[in-house]
């Protein structure tokens, strides 16, 4: 028997649940043996045959499958200058994600056609640090190309039900999601859906002004009221009705509102093929604290209030919300207009990709949650959703050898200089978090080890195309 050419061991291991119980995690001791870049067992710690290589995890340490993110925005080609392949990659390496997916926007073209596919597939070779996804888009009147991005190995297909913020990506009506639903589930693929819808927040207008120097526009809570959660709301109302009439499966991403938790939590116990992820910006801020002016903050939906976001963290604690992702949205600081404070004209995103692991596992302990829940939520659960549950996700026989060393008692402080997104603002900078990623492998290569970038990027395209 041939030997392997790497065990990776640790005395806190993440191991898949039972099959009766998938979602669940253990941790125990456990030996993890590697060959040519895939998990070919799992045994005793205490086994540990000849091998090429021994790594030993750091006493205290967890040995975790790499994180993967579903929803980021790496904007390139065409906006290489918010984010790019080489430096979003790098920062996911450094904070554990070995697989990321890119969204459809706001790259120019979107990958809203096979020719925009093939623009981002060509800048996208040769430069990534981990593995790489792609979502296709949704937008009025691309029907007769959804087959043709879902052969060519788009995962699924992102829409807006608002306007997206870019142009180029102009948000759908529900005549234009009667079309394509039809199509999607005939191709058995998944819509992700940014749920908000217009009539709320027209209705809304401009608030009242609640800045104190009266310039409304600098004021959180103005933007905040700009944003409804009705926009939410509706909007989920009008996807579980319609998932429901097509027999199409729809993810709502980065859900914020809890007033729309108890639609989803009956849509699903109704067995309507429904998923839905929050963000670690509404599990972790609150708008009672978001300093006026402190435009780093404006995502859309927006941070909520206090409740709301405990709420939330009951969501995902019963299941009604299935993952944390980080809707990584970029931009160049200037568009976040920090020197005039102005909410409703700076860009709506907030850089998070590098931080998701430390921030969500510091707001977790404080309710009481563990790190079984923290692997489902991150690593899991968003490669079961994208269709990559039998490579990544998991430590288990067959899949990539795609792990995270990291420390959950060590914090961390994110400043500037150890940011590897292209921009550095975000609204972390500056704060403490418990959880340090030591080391990231990528198909059992170090990509990232004691805060070093290891060798040239490794980092595949994933294409889920047709056998």
């Amino acid at each position: 028997m041939p030997l392997p050419d790497l065990i990776i061991r640790g005395r806190n291991v993440v191991l898949p649940g039972t099959a009766t119980l998938p979602t669940s995690h253990k941790i125990e001791p456990a030996a993890i043996r590697i060959t040519d870049g895939r998990i070919t067992s799992v045994g005793s710690y205490d086994d540990i045959p000849s091998a090429e290589q021994l790594i030993e995890a750091p006493a205290g340490s967890v040995v975790m499958a790499g994180l993967v993110d579903s929803h980021v925005h790496i904007n390139e080609p065409g906006r290489t200058t918010w984010e790019g392949f080489a430096t979003a990659t790098r920062a996911a390496a450094a904070g554990g994600v070995t697989t990321v997916v890119d969204m459809p926007l706001n790259s120019i073209p979107p990958t809203t056609s096979i020719e925009g596919f093939e623009e981002k597939l060509n800048a996208a070779r040769t430069q990534c640090s981990v593995d790489t996804a792609f979502w296709g888009g949704v937008v009025p009147g691309n029907t007769s190309d959804l087959a043709a991005l879902h052969n060519a190995g788009v995962v699924g297909f992102k829409c807006f039900l608002i306007h997206s913020g870019v142009d180029e990506f102009p948000n759908v009506t529900e005549a234009d999601l009667r079309e394509a639903l039809p199509e999607l589930a005939r191709l058995h693929s998944v819509l992700i859906v940014h749920a908000e819808v217009p009539g709320p927040i027209e209705r809304a207008g401009l608030p009242t002004c609640h800045g104190e120097t009266g310039d409304c526009t600098t004021a959180y809570k103005t933007f905040l009221e700009s944003r409804p959660r009705e926009a939410e709301n509706e909007a989920v109302e009008l996807m579980l009705r319609l998932s429901r009439e097509f027999g199409t499966r729809v993810h709502i991403v980065h859900h914020s509102s809890a007033d729309a938790l108890p639609l989803l939590a009956e849509a699903k116990r109704a067995g309507l093929n429904i998923t839905a992820e929050t963000c670690p910006h509404y599990l972790t801020f609150a708008a009672e604290d978001v300093p006026d002016g402190a435009t780093e903050f404006k995502c859309c939906p927006p941070i909520r209030e206090r409740e709301n976001r405990e709420q939330l963290w009951q969501a995902l604690a019963d299941g009604t919300l299935d993952m944390i992702v980080s809707d990584h949205s970029p931009c160049p600081p200037e568009l976040k207009q920090k020197e005039s404070g102005d909410f409703l004209a700076a860009w709506g995103g907030i850089s998070s990709l590098q931080f998701r692991l430390p921030v969500v596992w510091t707001e977790a302990q404080k309710r009481g949650f563990g790190i079984s829940e923290l692997a489902e939520w991150l690593c899991h659960a968003p490669a079961r959703l994208v269709g990559l549950e039998t490579t990544k996700g998991s430590i288990k026989v067959g899949c990539d050898a795609d792990l995270v060393i990291w420390n959950p008692k060590q914090t961390v402080k994110i400043q500037s200089e150890t940011i590897h997104h292209r921009h550095k603002l975000t609204p972390y900078a500056g704060r403490d978090f418990v959880g340090a990623v030591e080391t990231t492998f990528l198909r059992g290569r170090k990509v990232y080890d004691g805060g070093q970038f290891i060798g040239e990027p490794q980092g595949q395209l994933l294409l889920q195309t047709e056998s």
